[in-house]
C-alpha cells in the first residue's frame, strides 16, 4: 500500500502528524528548534462539529460592491490560490462567473522586487480579464512597499490584494500569512505603507485574513478594524484559524461577527462547495460577497451555478466527461501560452488539474497514471481519446469538499511570537533578514 493511501486510512490526527511532519520538511533546513514557537491546537480544534446553522432556506439578494473606483456588479471572488490561479485557470473561471473578482496567486514581494522571473510570469494578466487583482506578500513593510511601487508604476494591477491569511507553517514560521496579524504595529504599517502606494493610482487595497493564530489567539476582529481604519477597501475572511488550517468546519458566524463590526464591504471564505453555499453563507452571514478557494479546483464551472443562484435561478451545471475534457483541452492550450509555447511545463501544470478535473468519474487507475506521465498536448489527447465521453457528471460528489482537507495542525511561528502584541527591535532584524525562500520560487 502506498504511504498517500495509508494516510487516507489512518486516523486523523495520526494523519495530521504524518503531514505536519512531511510539510516541516522545507523551509527548516538550519533552524534549531528554538528558531520557532509551535502550537498544537488539535485539543481546540472543532473536526466533527459543523457550527454553521440550519437557517430555513429563502431568497437572497446580493449587492454590487464598489471597491474604490472599481464596479463589481456580482461580488464573486476566486481567491488566490497557490499554484492554481495563474491567468489560464483565473480565465476559464471568468468565463462561467459573474462579472466579480478573480485573484492571481500571492506574489511574493521579495521576489517581486528581485525581479524573479516566475514572480513576473505570475503578474501577467490575460487581455480579457475585466479586473486585474493581484495578492502580494510579504513580512518587511519596506519590501512590501517597493513591491506595491513596482505594481503601480508599471501599471501592473486594477486591485491589490494583501495576504495575511495563508496558514501553511513555511510563511507562518517567517512571521508571515496569517500569523502576522498578531502583530499589530507590523500588520498597521504594511497595510498603511501599500495604501499609500496605491490610493493615489485609484488603486484599491483589500485584506485577507483569518479568526485568529488559534482560538486563545483570535484577530479578526481588531485586524478588520486596523483594515478599514487604514484604508482597506474591503476584508475577506477565511473562518478558521491557522491552527485548524483547511479541517473540520469553517465557522461562519464569525464572518456574520466581522460583519456587524466593519463598514467595509466583508467577503465570507471557507466550505462554499456549490452555488446553494453561497447563497446560504450570504444568508447567514450578511456578508458583501462571497470568496471561493478549493471548490472550484477542477470545477470552474461553480461559477456558472453561483453566477445562477444569485440571479435566482436553479440552473446548474454538470458536464458529462467529454465536456470536461473539452475543458481540459483548453486548459491546455491556455497553460502552453502562458508558459511561452512550452508544452512539458505546461502539461505538467496541468497533471494536478487533471486529477482534480476527473474526479468521481469512472477512470481507472492505470488512465489516470497514464495522464500523470503526458508530456506534450499530443499525450493528453490521446489518453482522452481512450474515456467514454457520455459518461454522466458522477452525482455523488456534487457540492462535495475537493482539495485537500488537512485537520488541526500543529502552527509555527517565531520564537517569543506570542508574548507580546508587538515586534522587538531584535525580531524585526530577524524577520526581515534576506531569506532565499522569499526570492526564489
Amino acid at each position: 500500500m502506498s504511504q498517500a493511501n495509508q494516510m487516507n486510512q489512518a486516523d486523523p490526527i495520526d494523519q495530521a502528524s504524518r503531514i505536519d511532519q512531511m510539510n516541516q520538511t522545507e523551509g527548516t533546513k538550519g533552524m534549531s528548534k528554538h528558531d520557532e514557537d509551535i502550537i498544537d491546537e488539535r485539543g481546540d480544534s472543532r473536526l466533527g462539529e459543523d457550527p454553521r446553522s440550519t437557517a430555513i432556506a429563502g431568497p437572497v439578494h446580493i449587492e454590487p460592491v464598489d471597491l474604490g473606483r472599481i464596479h463589481v456588479p456580482t461580488p464573486v471572488m476566486l481567491s488566490p490560490m497557490a499554484g492554481v490561479t495563474n491567468w489560464p485557470f483565473r480565465v476559464i473561471c471568468e468565463e462561467y462567473g459573474p462579472d466579480g473578482l478573480y485573484v492571481a496567486e500571492m506574489i511574493t514581494a521579495r521576489a517581486l522586487v528581485a525581479r524573479n522571473p516566475k514572480a513576473l510570469r505570475l503578474c501577467r494578466f490575460a487581455p480579457s480579464e475585466r479586473i486585474r487583482s493581484l495578492q502580494l506578500y510579504g513580512v518587511d513593510p519596506s519590501i512590501v512597499e517597493q513591491a506595491a511601487h513596482i505594481v503601480v508604476d508599471n501599471n501592473m494591477a486594477d486591485h491589490v490584494d494583501l495576504n495575511f491569511g495563508c496558514p501553511v507553517p513555511k510563511v507562518t514560521r517567517r512571521g508571515g500569512g496569517s500569523a502576522l496579524p498578531w502583530k499589530t504595529d507590523l500588520f498597521t504599517e504594511v497595510i498603511r505603507r501599500v495604501v499609500s502606494v496605491c490610493s493615489p493610482a485609484g488603486i484599491p487595497v483589500t485584506a485577507k485574513i483569518r479568526v485568529g493564530i488559534d482560538h486563545e489567539h483570535e484577530t479578526f476582529l481588531e485586524a478588520g478594524h486596523i483594515a478599514q481604519e487604514e484604508g482597506c477597501a474591503a476584508v475577506t475572511l477565511h473562518a478558521r484559524t491557522t491552527a485548524e488550517y483547511y479541517g473540520g468546519h469553517s465557522d461562519w458566524s464569525r464572518i456574520g461577527e466581522l460583519v456587524e463590526h466593519l463598514d467595509i464591504p466583508v467577503f465570507g471564505n471557507g466550505d462554499i462547495w456549490g452555488a446553494d453555499d453561497a447563497l446560504a453563507m450570504v444568508r447567514e452571514t450578511g456578508c458583501a460577497g462571497v470568496a471561493i478557494g478549493r471548490g472550484c479546483q477542477g470545477r470552474p464551472w461553480l461559477f456558472a451555478d453561483i453566477k445562477h443562484a444569485f440571479a435566482g435561478s436553479d440552473e446548474r451545471t454538470n458536464p458529462n466527461l467529454g465536456q470536461v475534457c473539452d475543458v481540459i483541452m483548453r486548459h491546455a492550450k491556455l497553460l502552453t501560452e502562458f508558459y511561452d509555447g512550452d508544452e512539458r511545463m505546461a502539461v505538467h501544470d496541468l497533471r494536478k488539474h487533471i486529477a482534480w478535473y476527473l474526479k468521481g468519474f469512472p477512470v481507472g487507475g492505470s488512465t489516470r497514471k497514464a495522464f500523470m506521465e503526458c508530456e506534450d498536448i499530443a499525450d493528453v489527447r490521446k489518453v482522452m481519446d481512450t474515456l467514454d465521453p457520455d459518461a454522466p457528471y458522477p452525482q455523488r460528489i456534487i457540492d462535495k469538499p475537493r482539495g485537500r482537507v488537512r485537520y488541526a495542525k500543529k502552527v509555527h511561528l517565531p520564537y517569543g511570537w506570542l508574548e507580546s502584541r508587538t515586534t522587538t527591535h531584535e525580531q524585526r532584524e530577524t524577520l526581515f533578514g534576506d531569506d532565499p525562500m522569499d526570492v526564489s520560487y
